[in-house]
């Protein structure tokens, strides 16, 4: 009967078809309304919306680096693009201007006082979230008020002070300003740390036979690295554009910082804006390599030593 059943098959037919809602059968999964496109069309336009918001914020940066290499006597031309890059404006700008010093001057004051911050604010922050003695919200509180002041308000008193301390015209001015003026945000955000992590993660390693320095070192220290994270990045750049009290302290072209160091490209009666533009090229280098190297820090801060 077998032989019978398939002697009487159409040559080419196959196997039965099988229902749309059987294994196998029907449309085909992962297709959709785009011709197989993995994206719907409302992903498609937030991720063309996206690039549209990134390249507005990433023009001036193109401009600026344009004007850079830019002859000089193409500055004012209507084209966008110059007909040659004369990137003799880097060499000049390095060779006849004290920029070179200036960029030492940023990273020495900008690092030293970011490690200041840190050295003062950290076990400040600490001891806030875990000890609740009184006045902490007092203290909290007058923490957030002295962010509210501005270098600028205080400039004649910071002068006669760094005047009679024998400290003006000097690294040192710099950095105690900026690490003082920063501290207050440094221990706000890293109080809101440390208080969210569980104390018990800290009783636990210190029964294991931990200190309670090694615990804070081996727990608590990485659970908290997004927030320590943060507040380097702000003390970094907020010593970094500093310019006021920089323009006031310093006086001596070799010992200011950069961003004083390329407003003397500004004359009253020319802008050479070519070398203006290659020192804030310059500028900016140091910032956009500090955000590629801690940036990974902070997603691995966030579960790191929560498990032994």
């Amino acid at each position: 009967m077998s032989t019978s059943t398939a002697a009487g098959r159409k040559p080419g037919t196959g196997a039965a078809k099988q229902p749309a809602g059987a294994p196998g059968g029907g449309k085909r999964p992962g297709r959709g309304k785009l011709g197989g496109s993995k994206y719907s069309q409302k992903q498609l336009w937030f991720g063309a919306l996206a690039w549209v918001i990134a390249i507005v914020f990433v023009l001036p940066y193109i401009e600026m680096a344009i004007t850079a290499l830019r002859p000089k006597d193409e500055l004012t031309s209507d084209g966008y693009v110059p007909s040659k890059f004369e990137w003799a404006n880097f060499v000049d700008v390095w060779d006849k201007s004290t920029l070179g010093d200036n960029l030492k001057v940023s990273l020495l004051v900008a690092g030293m006082s970011t490690l200041l911050v840190l050295v003062v604010s950290l076990p400040a922050a600490y001891y806030t979230a875990r000890k609740r003695f009184r006045g902490r919200g007092v203290f909290l509180l007058l923490v957030l008020v002295t962010q509210m002041f501005q270098p600028t308000s205080l400039l004649v008193g910071l002068y006669r002070e760094f005047y009679i301390l024998d400290l003006l015209d000097s690294y040192w001015a710099l950095v105690l300003v900026n690490g003082a003026f920063n501290l207050a945000f440094s221990v706000w955000i890293l109080t809101a740390y440390f208080s969210a992590i569980p104390v018990e993660l800290e009783e636990a390693a210190m029964i294991d036979g931990a200190s309670r320095l090694g615990a804070l070192r081996r727990v608590t220290l990485p659970l908290a690295m997004p927030g320590i994270v943060t507040a380097v990045i702000f003390t970094f750049i907020a010593a970094w554009n500093e310019f006021t009290v920089a323009l006031v302290l310093v006086t001596t072209p070799d010992k200011q910082p950069l961003t004083v160091g390329i407003n003397s490209f500004l004359g009253a009666y020319r802008v050479e804006w070519q070398y203006l533009f290659a020192g804030s090229v310059v500028a900016i280098v140091p910032v956009v390599i500090l955000f590629a190297y801690i940036e990974k820090h902070v997603v691995s801060g966030l579960t790191a030593g929560s498990v032994k």
